[in-house]
């Protein structure tokens, strides 16, 4: 099974950039996408043949958003985290499938100045909370954008970011934990020592040309999951938006 993440910063725009061309080469069983940006509504016409689609949109227009497009029809599909303070900017989409959860995220970011931090750490709790508690049911697959660059090795410069939002000391931690809590980063578990990989460059100082990056998208399995993982990939080639894709092959 293939199954792909793209934080695409606006789909409507990211179509306008090889999206589609993009989606249909990567013959994705499951394609989720972080930052949609739309109302389902706006959505209609989005459609792929062969695919079920599942949106999640914030209550507040133009912002952030989750979208599934699945070749498998899942069991069940819920919204957000069941949590009313956490579910209105249409962050988490879950599907379960027979043998597996999966949990597409798009986690706040801490803003500038970290004026949202001490939200972050409390959504980091409620989704480590939420995973776990799926997982006494069947083993999970927690993909996105994460925000956050867990080791040194997954920024280009991580001396003069230790106080930037997404490579703070309390955000990594909190991606420790979540790893010590039974999951495995699939791309530093095949991949430990592969340095100058990155998911997100800022459109600012020619980041993306000079490969001034940051890892902070992912995909996290389960650990009994890790026997079954084949592969993982970042698609860093991949333009349209300022995130590249990254995906997984797992027998499940």
């Amino acid at each position: 099974m293939k199954l792909i993440s793209w934080n695409v910063n606006g789909l409507r725009a990211c179509i306008t950039k090889g999206f589609n061309e993009f989606f249909l080469n990567s013959k994705a069983d499951i394609f989720c996408i972080q930052e949609t940006k739309m109302q389902e509504a706006q959505a209609e016409e989005i459609n792929f043949e062969g695919y079920f689609k599942y949106m999640n949109s914030a209550e507040k227009k133009g912002y952030s958003g989750t979208a599934i497009f699945t070749k498998i029809k899942p069991i069940n599909v819920t919204y957000g985290l069941g949590i009313i303070e956490h579910d209105k900017e249409g962050r988490i989409i879950t599907l379960e499938y027979d043998n597996f959860y999966l949990v597409n995220s798009y986690t706040p970011n801490s803003k500038q100045n970290l004026e949202r931090l001490d939200y972050r750490m409390i959504w980091e709790d409620e989704i480590l909370k939420y995973l776990k508690n799926l997982e006494k049911t069947k083993p999970v697959i927690y993909c996105g954008d994460l925000n956050v660059a867990h080791k040194e090795i997954d920024i280009k410069n991580p001396s003069t970011n230790h106080f930037s939002a997404g490579f703070t000391d309390d955000e990594r931690q909190k991606m420790t934990t979540l790893l010590n809590s039974g999951f495995i980063d699939t791309y530093r578990y095949l991949y430990p020592d592969k340095k100058d990989v990155y998911t997100w460059w800022s459109y600012m100082r020619d980041s993306r040309n000079k490969n001034i990056g940051w890892r902070i998208d992912y995909f996290i399995i389960s650990d009994i999951l890790k026997d079954k993982l084949e592969d993982a990939y970042i698609y860093s080639d991949i333009l349209g938006s300022d995130h590249c894709p990254c995906g997984i092959d797992i027998k499940i």
